[in-house]
């Protein structure tokens, strides 16, 4: 599994704006948690445990 690492969202500025909209007012607590669950949604929705865990290993580098 390769993952796709070049730009590869439409509107990407777009997203990026929700996303920080998403954690406006939140705590540090609670916007720990919004990630956390975004990351479990999208995981979900990878499905892929092979990439997932490419991803993870991208993630820490």
């Amino acid at each position: 599994m390769t993952l796709v690492t070049h730009p590869n969202l439409d509107e990407h500025d777009a997203f990026y704006a929700e996303l920080l909209a998403a954690h406006r007012g939140l705590s540090d607590e609670e916007s720990h948690a919004l990630n956390a669950r975004l990351v479990l949604i999208l995981a979900n929705h990878v499905g892929d445990l092979e990439a997932l865990r490419a991803a993870l290993e991208l993630a820490r580098k």
